[in-house]
Parts: structure tokens; sequence; C-alpha cells
């Protein structure tokens, strides 16, 4: 079992782009195991999780209602943003500037066959994270991503998930929000949940920026030892 996952930081990169390159990715792994099983080979598959911060866009699952984008197409344009339904979990979601958004690729089979699992973990490498910064937050019941205030009247988003799976094989990930600025989440009813606030890392802890490079550290840290897996730092 291969447990070390290829690290990319692609930097700002266009939504649509990004995209494109996980199916690639992910292709490239469901197509060796395919090969592997068909010929009887055992050819180790790769992992790979790419960081990147995309210019401000709206994405919609494929279960998600479009009545949540409280924009018109014009509206979009005027705003800088682009929209794209996609093919992973989840209602609507915003990213942009100021955000951290993580890709994980992995052959699940090389740690573990329980997508809830990998879920919960994905979930507990933030978790640990915003924990670092002395930030309360957890799960909320039959809410996807990462939550503060959960079970008060204040409780608020600070990371949002959504994954594909197919052959054990995993795209599409985590957005956090660590310097992202607010007001583009007026313009959508985030995950398709009324009433819930959003909030950033920058927000919480009452100062201007948040060294994002710092963040995605302990990010890293905090996966690599629930998955028991080391990075290689790849172009």
């Amino acid at each position: 079992m291969n447990k070390t996952i290829q690290l990319q930081d692609l930097g700002n990169k266009d939504y649509k782009e990004t995209w494109e390159y996980q199916e690639e990715l992910f292709k490239g792994i469901v197509d060796l195991k395919i090969r592997n099983r068909r010929e009887e080979l055992n050819l180790e598959t790769p992992n790979y999780f790419l960081f990147v911060e995309h210019p401000h866009v709206y994405t919609l699952g494929k279960s998600g209602d479009l009545t949540n984008l409280l924009l018109s197409e014009k509206q979009l344009e005027d705003k800088g943003a682009t929209f794209y339904k996609i093919n992973r979990g989840g209602d609507i979601t915003y990213h942009g500037p100021g955000q951290i958004v993580g890709y994980p690729i992995l052959d699940l089979e090389n740690f573990f066959t329980d997508i809830h699992k990998y879920l919960r973990f994905l979930e507990e490498s933030i978790i640990l994270t915003l924990q670092e910064y002395g930030l309360e937050c957890g799960r909320s019941e039959g809410e996807t991503g990462v939550w503060l205030g959960v079970g008060t009247p204040f409780a608020r988003k600070i990371c949002a998930m959504g994954v594909r799976a197919s052959r054990w094989v995993t795209m599409h990930g985590f957005a956090l929000n660590v310097n992202a600025d607010l007001g583009y989440f007026d313009n959508i009813i985030p995950c398709g949940i009324r009433g819930k606030a959003v909030t950033t890392l920058n927000v919480e802890l009452g100062v201007e920026k948040v060294n994002e490079e710092e963040v995605k550290e302990k990010i890293l840290k905090h996966f690599s030892n629930l998955f028991e897996a080391n990075f290689e730092k790849s172009n």
C-alpha cells in the first residue's frame, strides 16, 4: 500500500482548469486500478494532495438547488465571479481569495476503504488545525464541514466540504475560510442551509490577516498523522 502523497501547491488557479486537472489525476488512478484488475498486476497507485486558491467562483453540487444562488448572470459578471455545476456532493459553495482549498485525490485502498471515515478524517484535520489557534469548533449533526458555536444561535461555518469517490478514489475536498471576503457569501444560501452564518479565521481571531502558509503546514501535519501518510512535494 502506497502511503506517500504527492503534494502540489497550484497557487491562484482558475476553477475550471483545476477541476480538469483533478479529473486527469483521478482518471489516471482509476484507469491504473482497472488495469491492475484486468491484467492481474499489482502496480502501485499514486495519491495526490492539491492546495489551490481560486478567483471568485460559485460551485453547485450535483444534488444542489440553483435557487440557492442569489445572483443573475449579469450580477455574477459585475462581481468578477464565475459559476459552475459540478460532480461533487453538497449544495452551493463559494471559493475565492483568502480561502485555502484542499483537494486530496487518494486511492483509499492505500489507506482504508471507508468513505465515512475519510470524511471524518478530513473534518478532523481542519478541527485540529483550528484548535491550534485556540478555536472551539466541531461537526454539526446532519451537516458536513466544520462549524463554530454548534448548538447555539451563533453557529457559523468556517470550512465547507464536498467530495466525490469512485472505485475508492477521491476528488474535490475542503475550503477553509482564512482571510476570505465574507461579502461574497451574501450572494448565496451557503450549502443550502438557511439562517446559518459563515465566518473566517481572521475574523474569529480578531486580526487583519492570518499567515496562510502556516495554516497549510498545520493542515498537512494533522492530515498526515490521521492518514498515517507522508507528503512528498512535486511540481
